[in-house]
């Protein structure tokens, strides 16, 4: 493999990798759980941690292609990390809210609205050339709006009675857990490796924020029109 051919063929590397989560997700995200209120507040825990870990890794493919346009931009882990803070402390509100009946998120808006965030942060990531100080104003909206989209997950699970604070708190630290996996993920993937080379934005982010715009639009599309 020659020098210059190298970013290419690393760059269809990662789109292939893409292709291959997207078309072997399942039809269905969300497990069914049955006899809460038989399990233990440990047995409790355990499970809802593995859920909300299991929501973003393998899961929530949106999630993961949301938390990879945040890292891209900027490779570095201070940057995605001070972002990944702001949509955590959005997100852990409204799913809150939502599971505490405070507000009634609508599905359909809320899984439109947040492939089109996701849509909007690809084609940021390819227009602007340097990550911008209102970036974490604008992943903080859009932590809300996903925020209430764990919740929908969550409340089609269940939560137990006895353990339902203890449960939520659970599910929102597998989310995390969840989320760090990604960002670590691409961090060593090539983040570490590539990210302060001349090369960098032209051969993966781009293309990679391309790949995920078109996903994110027809995403879209189909949960405006056809769900």
């Amino acid at each position: 493999m020659t020098k210059n051919n190298f970013p290419n063929r690393l760059t269809m590397l990662i789109i292939s990798g893409i292709i291959f989560l997207l078309l072997s997700q399942p039809a269905s995200a969300h497990v069914v759980v049955g006899e809460l209120e038989n399990l233990s507040k440990t047995d409790a825990a355990i499970l809802y941690l593995q859920l909300g870990f299991e929501h973003i890794v393998p899961l929530g493919l949106d999630h993961i292609l949301f938390v990879l346009s945040l890292y891209l931009l900027s490779p570095k882990l201070k940057p995605v990390l001070l972002q990944a803070t702001a949509f955590t402390v959005a997100h852990s509100i409204t799913l809150g809210l939502a599971m505490y009946k405070v507000i009634t998120p609508t599905s359909y808006w809320v899984e439109s609205l947040i492939a089109f965030s996701i849509l909007l942060v690809a084609l940021e990531n390819i227009y602007s050339s340097k990550l911008r100080g209102s970036r974490i104003a604008i992943v903080f909206l859009f932590g809300l709006l996903h925020g209430m989209g764990f919740a929908n997950a969550l409340g089609q699970l269940g939560l137990p009675e006895k353990y339902y604070l203890t449960s939520l708190v659970l599910f929102n630290v597998g989310v995390e857990l969840g989320q760090l996996v990604v960002i670590l993920s691409a961090f060593l993937l090539f983040g570490k490796w590539f990210g302060d080379k001349p090369y960098y934005r032209k051969y993966i982010v781009i293309p990679l924020s391309f790949m995920i715009a078109v996903i994110a639009a027809y995403w879209t599309i189909t949960r405006l029109f056809y769900s």
